[in-house]
């Protein structure tokens, strides 16, 4: 690394943020992201706050990644949930398997 360069703010590389539109495109890259942040990482932390929409194939996502972490014991919480994200959970009847009714979203 350059040493003229800071070096990066190691919570903001490891800080998992969903996009501003999850979609089935975007979901690969996100699963990746979850897999391995399970394997390094005590706890699970995902930033909804940017988004705007999102799609089936992310919803599903959270859901298993959620279920994972529980069965395995490690926390797993979504910071920050946009009002859309709060609102397509909500309408998907999947708040309490994401944990938004849980207390599992700050």
């Amino acid at each position: 690394m350059d040493s003229t360069q800071p070096l990066p703010d190691v919570d903001e590389e490891r800080m998992l943020r969903l996009p501003p539109h999850g979609t089935t495109v975007t979901a690969n890259d996100l699963r990746a992201r979850i897999v391995e942040a399970a394997d390094i990482e005590d706890a699970i932390e995902i930033d909804a706050s940017q988004v705007e929409s999102v799609g089936q194939a992310v919803l599903q996502l959270l859901v298993a990644a959620r279920a994972d972490a529980e069965a395995s014991g490690q926390p797993f919480t979504i910071l920050n949930p946009s009002h859309a994200f709060v609102d397509r959970v909500t309408r998907c009847q999947l708040a309490g398997a994401i944990g938004l009714e849980t207390g599992d979203a700050q």
